[in-house]
């Protein structure tokens, strides 16, 4: 018997057809499962009156003349057009004179454009808001505000520095090395400049074993962050949590600790899954705006990561509209043509010399060294293959040529198709 399971891609999904015996999993997060019996709106603003830890923030916009929301970017699919307008009636009725900026905090991400904030806003609140996006080459828009417990210098967006009352909102996921999204993220790297961005990300950190997909405690990573928001006083968030079809599935309001660490115990009860080891595993990060480019597709790779058998195949789904995604990422493979070289030349930098896109790259080369990754996507084959890939026209057609490489028709296969919102968990 042929079994079907459909994999996101961009704005569609893709399909694998398996035969039944070699499919040893399909590895889904349960989160996929929740049905919001209100709309996100509600399911918001029910969490804002009910904050965890923290006044309601329109209490605390009282007197508070310098407010700061800080907002996800385009590359996030947080529903800002929902959460935005609610933070903004909430700072508005504590305090009806509040000076109110929305900075969007693009962390090391190109800068969003007119076009991606109407879409993410709408037309009212981008014509009637005033709204920054972050640029972390800016130093005319940056400011010292300390030293890290990495030890490098915590430089974030003045606004985010000066502000009277900073709140945040975005949403919690699985991530790759950070245990979580959300919460502390939205300051550190959402709007920090990006020499403090790469202290944070040093080889030393990424290297740590408890800087993996839904550890915190312990995670350094995660302390450099926590300590950064705790610096500039992050007062407030709204972290969400969405289903598969990007809708609002909970949502977690108030003290910027607290409220985020019920959300990633959420998260964690309903996405994490016990690994199932196969020859190949099959993934896919998560459709648009998930899997805009090779660089953030590295994600989905992890997942992979942690369930296939070493020398095995991991073939991954992701259109990348954008390409590459990162010219430091790309380029490094025409200095060192293999990922362990790679690896050993990243390895051999301190702290302080962390380059642009390392953190990426190194857990990429670390991929790249146990396993082969087929790549699905409408990214040029020459790009593919240039990053130690290999590239396949459809899905079909990867498991065709993972088959070939490991010299096996029978190849069991578990499949995880989106990547991105799953926690798997080592047996």
């Amino acid at each position: 018997m042929i079994i079907r399971i459909p994999i996101p891609y961009g704005n569609v999904s893709l399909s694998i057809e398996i035969p039944d015996s070699r499919v040893k999993a399909v590895l889904t997060s349960d989160l996929h499962e929740l049905k919001a019996e209100t709309p996100g709106q509600e399911i918001v603003r029910k969490s804002l009156e009910n904050p965890i830890g923290s006044a309601p923030l329109r209490e605390l916009a009282r007197g508070k003349k310098n407010v700061v929301i800080i907002s996800s970017d385009h590359t996030r699919p947080v529903p800002s057009s929902i959460i935005t307008p609610l933070l903004l009636g909430e700072v508005r009725t504590g305090n009806p004179d509040a000076e109110i900026t929305i900075l969007v905090a693009t962390g090391g991400h190109r800068k969003t454009t007119e076009e991606e904030l109407l879409k993410r806003y709408g037309q009212e609140i981008v014509k009637n808001e005033r709204i920054v996006v972050h640029d972390s080459h800016d130093d005319g828009d940056l400011v010292h505000v300390g030293r890290l417990p990495s030890g490098g210098d915590l430089i974030l967006n003045r606004l985010v520095a000066e502000a009277d009352l900073l709140a945040a909102e975005g949403f919690i996921e699985p991530h790759f090395f950070a245990g979580y999204s959300g919460g502390r993220k939205s300051v550190l790297p959402g709007t920090a400049g990006y020499m403090t961005v790469m202290a944070n990300h040093c080889a030393e950190f990424i290297a740590h074993e408890r800087a993996r997909t839904g550890i915190l405690e312990g995670n350094p990573i995660h302390g450099d962050m926590v300590y950064a928001a705790r610096k500039v006083g992050l007062a407030f968030i709204c972290n969400v949590v969405i289903d598969s079809e990007k809708r609002i599935a909970a949502a977690f309001s108030g003290d910027m600790e607290k409220a985020h660490a019920a959300g990633c115990s959420f998260v964690g009860k309903y996405g994490k899954v016990r690994a199932v080891p196969a020859d190949i595993v099959v993934t896919g990060n998560g459709g648009y705006p998930l899997d805009q480019n090779l660089y953030q597709a590295v994600k989905s790779m992890t997942a992979g990561e942690a369930t296939c058998k070493k020398g095995g195949v991991i073939i991954v789904a992701a259109e990348c509209s954008d390409g590459h995604g990162g010219e430091a990422f790309y380029r490094t493979f025409e200095k060192i043509t293999t990922p362990r070289g790679i690896m050993d030349m990243i390895m051999a930098r301190a702290r302080d010399q962390t380059q642009p896109d390392q953190w990426q790259i190194q857990i990429f080369a670390r991929v790249l060294i146990d396993f082969t990754v087929i790549m699905v996507t409408s990214v040029p084959r020459e790009m593919v293959e240039h990053l130690n890939m290999k590239w396949a026209p459809s899905l079909k057609a990867a498991l065709a040529m993972a088959e070939s490489i490991l010299d096996d028709p029978k190849a069991s296969v578990t499949v995880v198709p989106d990547g991105v919102s799953v926690i798997v968990e080592a047996v």
